[in-house]
């Protein structure tokens, strides 16, 4: 038991990602705000706030010269750093968390690739040979943020099973997305960078396999894939997957070395607390060098990068990318079909989607509903699965280009699919009926 006592603040626990992603989603939402007003006002500096992205950056280390502008070094380079938090979490996820089973994995995955599937094809039934017909992707991602931030509002309305399942389809879906954005929204190829690129991440996976855990060594080299993949014509954001899966993920001890290891320090601590001199200080020290010892390498980048892409990084990629003046012309254009199919696409495909999966897998025998999850109660996560701010906002610039015609619409129909999911996806689960009455005896 004391042992149990130890380990369980050393690892993270599910309830404090679960947090952090919730508290993170309203420093996103604040970021949007503010964008939008910004964009929108005519008073003092804000007149300049949207052009102000377009300014250039220049970077160059000896030979290698980068020339972006701000809005190219954030949707480019620091949501790199987002993608390698979603690759971290992917792998987590698989290796030991609700994606490490057949059974358990069932009911996310199909619920992930239903959500996935079905508003690409609302969206293509409203755009089917229309010049917005390549935005099929936009409706296709769930934010996770803003989901769990949902939930959490919820409250014990909503049970533990719930909020498990919702993270991990949210996972599974940030995977599909990044295979659509390699897959289909890559534009011209340079094939030199590219298998530099295929060389440094083979690099890095020989690394991983002869045991190095050097977490220095695989940033810096994750740098130089950046720098390939972005030259490469690849979008550079996937780079942080690449290098997420190379990072390794299991500690260096086996199960029985890390209990003897434990029990060791417990026994050391136990006797520094009976001490008379006894520093708590000392205590938490050695809690926290035992941490730092056990954790694997993308344990360490995870926990270090989580709340700097939750708090910095995403909020910042929502203040530079929600800039839309909102003119009558652009409101009346979300009845066009690029309007029309991403709302629908967010609002009726992804719940479709996510529930229609979900009952097959369960009425196949494939899975199985969570514990004290209703069907009601899944219907709502699905609903929620609809609030696709984020990654819809970075699929757009891929699909749609930056300062297309067509942008603003796109970004307008993404917040107003959203909003509508989250309010709906709320309500379901807010107010779940009544529940069934016993039968009268005669």
């Amino acid at each position: 038991m004391a042992v149990v006592q130890l380990v369980r603040p050393l690892v993270r626990p599910f309830a404090e990602f679960f947090r952090r992603e919730a508290a993170g989603s309203i420093v996103l939402l604040l970021s949007a705000a503010l964008a939008l007003l910004l964009a929108n006002t005519s008073w003092g500096p804000a007149r300049y706030f949207p052009a102000v992205w377009d300014e250039h950056l220049r970077l160059s280390i000896g030979p290698l010269v980068l020339d972006k502008s701000l809005l190219h070094w954030i949707n480019d380079g620091l949501m790199t750093v987002f993608f390698l938090i979603v690759g971290l979490e992917i792998k987590r996820e698989v290796l030991d968390g609700e994606l490490a089973s057949v059974r358990q994995a069932a009911l996310p995955i199909a619920g992930a690739v239903g959500g996935m599937v079905v508003p690409a094809l609302v969206y293509t039934l409203f755009n089917h040979g229309t010049p917005t017909a390549g935005g099929w992707g936009i409706p296709m991602a769930t934010d996770i943020a803003f989901a769990l931030a949902v939930l959490q509002l919820l409250g014990p309305r909503v049970p533990l099973g719930l909020k498990v399942f919702l993270t991990a389809l949210a996972i599974v879906d940030d995977l599909g997305a990044v295979l659509v954005i390699a897959g289909f929204y890559t534009q011209e190829l340079h094939l030199g960078y590219l298998l530099l690129g295929a060389g440094l991440w083979a690099g890095l996976l020989g690394l991983n396999w002869l045991g190095v855990r050097i977490l220095g060594l695989y940033l810096a080299l994750g740098l130089a894939l950046w720098y390939c993949t972005l030259e490469s014509g690849v979008h550079a954001t996937l780079a942080g997957v690449l290098l997420a899966l190379a990072i390794p993920a299991r500690t260096g001890y086996t199960r029985p070395g890390l209990l003897r290891l434990l029990e060791q320090r417990l026994r050391l601590l136990d006797d520094e607390a009976h001490a008379r001199d006894a520093d708590p200080r000392t205590i938490s020290e050695e809690l926290e060098e035992l941490a730092e010892q056990i954790s694997s390498p993308a344990q360490k980048l995870e926990q270090r990068l989580h709340s700097v892409v939750a708090f910095g990084i995403i909020p910042l990629f929502a203040f530079a990318n929600t800039s839309l003046t909102l003119d009558t012309a652009v409101v009346r254009q979300l009845g066009t079909p690029l309007g029309l199919g991403i709302v629908a696409g967010l609002v009726v495909g992804k719940p479709l989607g996510i529930g229609l999966a979900s009952w097959l897998t369960v009425r196949l025998g494939w899975g199985a509903l969570p514990e004290g999850v209703s069907w009601r109660q899944l219907w709502g996560a699905g609903v929620l699965g609809g609030i696709g701010f984020t990654m819809s906002l970075f699929v757009t610039l891929l699909a749609l280009g930056v300062h297309s015609a067509d942008e603003s619409v796109a970004k307008l129909a993404i917040l107003l699919g959203s909003l509508l999911a989250g309010t709906l996806g709320y309500g379901l689960l807010r107010w779940p009926g009544r529940p069934p009455e016993p039968p009268r005896r005669a």
